[in-house]
């Protein structure tokens, strides 16, 4: 059997995208120009990118995923914009009901925005999944004015996983999924180790 490199953490992501759905759930049509903790993007720009990402996922642990179209936002643009809550949630389920698969963790996943034919073991990919969505489950609630709290097993098992993800000039080019690691607070939780880490600022509000 495949050694992870990582442990089996669906059960913290599992946590950390529902409690995104839960968030995403009181957004209407009106808050999608809302500003975003990431940079340059709008609410509507970081619920399609979430949105498609949940869908590429999905298709890679079924033995999909290959083909660079299936991660276009603009595959899903529309649909966020005129019922941003229910599609949202539905493509939550898609990944949440494809990472439940057995097997799952020995599968290979390809994700081509790592590159032409990159693919992983599963249990990596879906620790590169659960990352993004403990942060950006935080980005949506910032945009929106509401809160955002995961329980403290989930942000632990989250934290080993974000501190090795690489920090250096690649965060600086177009494209690049976090931005330049920022000074934790001396006070830091283990929220804004990860967020910090990821390139965000705590205590960001629009």
């Amino acid at each position: 059997m495949l050694m992870h490199t990582i442990p089996d953490v669906r059960s913290p992501h599992r946590t950390a995208v529902q409690a995104s759905v839960d968030v995403v759930a009181a957004v209407t049509r009106d808050d999608l120009g809302r500003p975003t903790p990431c940079a340059g993007w709008n609410l509507h720009d970081l619920l399609s990118h979430m949105t498609v990402q949940h869908h590429g996922f999905a298709a890679a642990a079924r033995g999909g995923g290959d083909s660079p179209t299936l991660w276009a936002p603009d595959r899903v643009a529309d649909a966020v914009a005129a019922d941003p809550a229910g599609t949202y949630a539905a493509a939550a389920a898609d990944v949440l009901d494809a990472f439940a698969d057995d097997g799952v963790l020995d599968a290979t996943f390809a994700l081509p925005e790592f590159g032409p034919g990159a693919s992983f073991p599963g249990a990596v990919a879906i620790g590169f999944h659960f990352v993004d969505y403990v942060a950006h489950g935080w980005d949506v609630a910032r945009s929106v004015g509401a809160q955002f709290a995961l329980p403290d097993d989930v942000l632990a098992a989250a934290l080993p996983l974000v501190l090795v993800v690489p920090d250096g000039d690649d965060r600086t080019t177009d494209g690049a999924p976090f931005g330049p690691a920022v000074a934790a607070p001396g006070d830091a939780t283990d929220l804004d180790r990860i967020l910090s880490h990821l390139g965000r600022t705590p205590d960001w509000h629009p």
